[in-house]
């Protein structure tokens, strides 16, 4: 079973060596590592660590607790790894299926949600009232809901008590984050079940590559 962990270390040489000899210990492997995020109290990790068959997540809070310094923010069920290279599959993927929309989204759903660690992403197109346009797999139920105003005018974190977020979208403490396809009249939405939010960093990488997804989407038919 694999998890991600999402944690917050000293930014002090040999601390994620400390996390890793940690987990080592109690028979879990880090499988892909991402640093999210550095700021004055430290160092945001997220790590997809494995467990081996019978294993408890509660081994890993254990092993991480005993580092001094090591705080975990989250821990939840994972599936893949972290690996921001494949942005650049993506984007040529894209690049290539730009003369259509349809299959342009849907590979954008397939990609974005793994890269950003997100558990879903929907597109709505938001004209005169946001309908959904596209939506991964596991993504929540279309309610028939019209919202007459999405207010996703830039990359942002959403707050689900916003007006316009249908309920389905945050339960089990599901973190939000959208951003518009510049220019098509598109935006595109991630969740996160369980958390942990989303980091500036990573709201802005989301804007980054709305902004490329909108170029693309323009030229289409």
């Amino acid at each position: 079973m694999s998890y991600l962990v999402r944690l917050t270390l000293p930014d002090e040489p040999g601390a994620l060596g400390e996390v890793a000899q940690a987990l080592g210990l109690v028979g879990a492997n880090i499988a892909s590592l991402d640093v999210v995020e550095q700021h004055s109290d430290g160092v945001v990790d997220d790590l997809v660590v494995e467990l081996p068959e019978g294993a408890l997540p509660d081994v890993v809070l254990t092993a991480v607790h005993a580092v001094d310094g090591a705080h975990i923010d989250s821990l939840r069920p994972f599936y893949g790894t972290i690996d921001h290279r494949d942005q650049v599959e993506m984007l040529a993927a894209l690049a290539a299926q730009a003369d259509s929309t349809p299959r342009t989204l849907e590979r954008l759903l397939d990609v974005v949600p793994g890269i950003l660690t997100a558990t879903w992403g929907i597109v709505l197109d938001v004209g005169d009232d946001a309908r959904r346009v596209a939506a991964s797999e596991s993504a929540p139920q279309d309610n028939g809901e019209r919202p007459e105003d999405v207010g996703l005018r830039r990359a942002r974190v959403i707050d689900p008590e916003e007006d316009w977020v249908p309920e389905s979208w945050a339960l089990l403490e599901t973190e939000l984050a959208g951003a518009p396809l510049p220019g098509t009249g598109l935006v595109v939405v991630l969740g996160r079940t369980g958390g942990p939010g989303f980091l500036p960093r990573e709201v802005s990488h989301l804007g980054n590559v709305a902004t490329v997804v909108g170029g693309l989407l323009r030229r289409c038919p």
